[in-house]
């Protein structure tokens, strides 16, 4: 799962009698299922984490949980989404247990301006740039089309929760490339 992260999606489901075989911890189910879902898994995870091998394990860790937590699937959405939704609590909680998810009256402090600037940034670098916490809300947001009820249930806050964050972010990114642009945008 190394490299760069992937433009796959998590959209699809998967058929009935797969989903049975995942529950029951068939080994080709699962295989399956990492075939199909492993590229988007990582692709968020080391849009969020930042680090390759982060990302790796935590991927590891959903798809080791998988045959179990699928027994927790009900069926209202697709699965990719289901999963998705899965990737992103796993994101959370490898940032709560580092201590890097904050609550939002102290996010504000975490999206203040960095001292240094570097000359020639690209988005993942920008992207690097914001919080845990703000490049998860955006990603979640603009990459995975999550809605704020969505990510207020995910959140366990309000949905003002996200919008908040969600602003904050796209203004830091805002000042982040007019200040590194050597020509104004």
């Amino acid at each position: 799962m190394e490299g760069t992260a992937s433009t796959s999606t998590f959209s699809g489901d998967i058929d009935p009698g797969q989903l049975s075989s995942l529950r029951q911890g068939c080994p080709a189910a699962l295989a399956a299922a990492y075939d199909r879902f492993a590229r988007p898994a990582y692709g968020l995870a080391i849009r969020v984490l930042g680090n390759p091998e982060d990302a790796a394990d935590l991927v590891q860790d959903v798809f080791l949980r998988l045959p179990r937590a699928s027994r927790q699937f009900r069926g209202d959405a697709p699965f990719g989404a289901w999963l998705r939704k899965l990737v992103a609590n796993a994101t959370i909680d490898r940032l709560r247990e580092r201590k890097r998810l904050v609550p939002l009256d102290q996010a504000h402090v975490e999206l203040g301006l960095d001292s240094g600037v570097l000359d020639a940034i690209h988005a993942g670098e920008l992207l690097q740039r914001l919080s845990p916490t703000a490049r998860l809300v955006l990603l979640l947001h603009a990459v995975e089309g999550m809605t704020h009820a969505e990510m207020a249930v995910l959140f366990q806050q309000s949905e003002s929760y996200s919008k908040s964050i969600l602003s904050r972010a796209l203004k830091r990114l805002r000042d982040l490339y007019r200040s590194d642009s050597p020509v104004p945008p």
